[in-house]
């Protein structure tokens, strides 16, 4: 499984993968991006949601989000 990851330590609330896909980043209450469900499984989205998860991951300023390979 690839779990998507937001680097809360990197974040600067930009709200660049928010704007880009909001199915699968959010503001946590400090303003900062978060991923909406912590076990968020890229190969389980639907190829339109991952095209929009790499355009975020590309896209992040600071480079806070990541696709880890998950055992």
């Amino acid at each position: 499984m690839e779990k998507i990851k937001v680097n809360k330590d990197m974040c600067i609330g930009c709200g660049a993968c928010t704007a880009i896909c909001s199915d699968v980043f959010q503001f946590n209450d400090e303003g900062y991006a978060m991923v909406n469900n912590e076990n968020c499984d890229f190969n389980a989205l639907d190829d339109n949601t991952k095209n929009d998860v790499m355009d975020a991951l590309e896209g992040c300023p600071v480079g806070a989000i990541s696709k880890e390979e998950e055992n």
